[in-house]
This record gives C-alpha cells, sequence and structure tokens, in this order.
C-alpha cells in the first residue's frame, strides 16, 4: 500500500477487511510528480489534498472532505509503472499472496505492514495488476464505496478464467461473512458487495499487445457530474482523452496513468 488511508477520518466505527471480504477497499496511484499530479486531479476532478503519514511523497485525495485515492509520487525512485492500482480487502495477507503464487500470478511487493494492517502489490497470471489489504478500514469507508470510485473493471482476456483466480485468491462466493457475490449478466462478471456492484470482469484483450489500453488491466472509474467538462479539463492540463462518449470518458493524466470518469447516472 503507498499511503495511509485506513487512518484516516475519525475514530470510532471501524470496519475490518473481515466483514467485506474480497471487496474493493481502496485505489492508488503512483505517479512520479507530486505537484503536477494534484494540480491535475484538482482541475478534472475537483479534488483536495491533505498529507499522508507516509511522508512528503504521499497524498491523500478528499472529494466533499472524504478520503477517495491515495497518491505516491514514487514511481521513478522505485521504478514502478505510473498506474492506478485497486486494492481488496482480504482476511489474510499471507494466504492471498500464496493463493497467487500457486496460480501462477506474481508478488511484486509485499505483505509488508502499514499499521493498523498490512499490504501487497501483485500482479494476476495475465499481469494484470491489483493490491491486496488485512487490517482496518478508514473510518469512512462505507462513504467511499458508495461514492468513488463509481466501481473497478477488470479488462481481461477470459473473464471466466480470471473470476476463478480472484475468487480463488480473494474468497469470493465463499462461505466466508462478509464475502462478495458473483454473477454473470450481460456478458460481464459482476461483483457485489453488500448488494453493491463493486467490481466488473470483461473479456477482450485477445492479444498481447503493448498499448496499455488493451493490455489486461483494472480501470478504475470515478462518477463525476459532467463527463464533457472532465475530458476539457484533462486536455487543458496537459492530459489526453482517449475514448469518450455521453456518460463515460476514457482518459490519460499527465503522467500517464489511465483512468476512467462516469456518468453518477451510471453503475
Amino acid at each position: 500500500m503507498n499511503d495511509d488511508p485506513m487512518t484516516c477520518g475519525r475514530t470510532t466505527d471501524v470496519v475490518s477487511t473481515h466483514s467485506v471480504c474480497g471487496a474493493p477497499c481502496w485505489v492508488s496511484l503512483t505517479s512520479r510528480d507530486l505537484e503536477a499530479t494534484e494540480e491535475f486531479y484538482r482541475a478534472v476532478l475537483g479534488w483536495e489534498w491533505r498529507s499522508a503519514k507516509l511522508g512528503d511523497r504521499f497524498r491523500i485525495a478528499l472529494a466533499d472532505g472524504a478520503p477517495v485515492a491515495g497518491i505516491a509520487a514514487v514511481a521513478s525512485m522505485w521504478q514502478m509503472a505510473v498506474a492506478w492500482t485497486p486494492y481488496f480487502a482480504v482476511h489474510s495477507a499471507d494466504q492471498a499472496v500464496s493463493r497467487v503464487q500457486e496460480r501462477g500470478g506474481t508478488a511484486a511487493v509485499g505483505p509488508i505492514s502499514f499499521p493498523p494492517g498490512r499490504a501487497a502489490l501483485l500482479a494476476d497470471r495475465d499481469g494484470a495488476t491489483f493490491g491486496i489489504w488485512e487490517g482496518d478500514l478508514f473510518t469512512d469507508w462505507e462513504t467511499w464505496r458508495k461514492a468513488a470510485p463509481a466501481f473497478i473493471r477488470l479488462h481481461t482476456r477470459d473473464a471466466f478464467d480470471a473470476a476463478i483466480f480472484y475468487g480463488e485468491v480473494l474468497d469470493w462466493a465463499s462461505e466466508l461473512p462478509g464475502c462478495c457475490e458473483v454473477r454473470y449478466e450481460a456478458n460481464e462478471v459482476v461483483l457485489r458487495s453488500h448488494g453493491e456492484v463493486v467490481a466488473r470482469i470483461e473479456s477482450g484483450a485477445l492479444e498481447a499487445a503493448p498499448d496499455p489500453t488493451i493490455r489486461p488491466h483494472w480501470q478504475i472509474h470515478f462518477r463525476v457530474a459532467d463527463v464533457a467538462a472532465c475530458a476539457r479539463a484533462a486536455e487543458a492540463h496537459g492530459g489526453s482523452v482517449l475514448r469518450e462518449s455521453a456518460t463515460e470518458a476514457i482518459l490519460r493524466d499527465a503522467d500517464g496513468a489511465q483512468f476512467t470518469v462516469t456518468s453518477r447516472q451510471e453503475r
């Protein structure tokens, strides 16, 4: 984990990863230039910023005062890709990492301790990067889940194969309390946590092309009031628009990280 979201907010009503097993619980951006990243997302998404306990290279993004995402300007220093990464709640970080490796995935970082929990950065067997978190979640996590991001979507070669991989790693559709439900709907695998759609998996990246827009990857979707305004702001601040419709736009920030803005009515 490259920030400290689990210590945000107040100190009561703490939610644990044990109660939302396998659900997305945070999103984080690895960037090169912290100041430029702050400026871009302030202009495009209206975010404000506060410091993080891990140091001056880290920030927590806030929307209407609530934590939205973490930013870490460590891509150059740690030789990491500039990218958005979703983190999933797990009962045991050690167990999740072992399961990933046993099933042909990769453990890039961790598990490492970030009190009050532990995190790891992983990749599935098709190379899509994701993280895991074991421990307490920040107090406003329920607000985060319902507001931003709207959901995450895995673009991969075989949605069924991916669902089996993640299901076995993250205990989806298991007997554990709070586990996520998995359904096949409208040619997609849909993940729900406590009735809310929190992730989708779709097939389509049939070639291992170098273009990151079609390689297997997790795409972060943020809800916005005006998709077109966000797209124009991205272009005006050094980013680009990869695809745009009335309800959704795939954007690339000034540092090269890809994300999606989605109409508030879409889910």
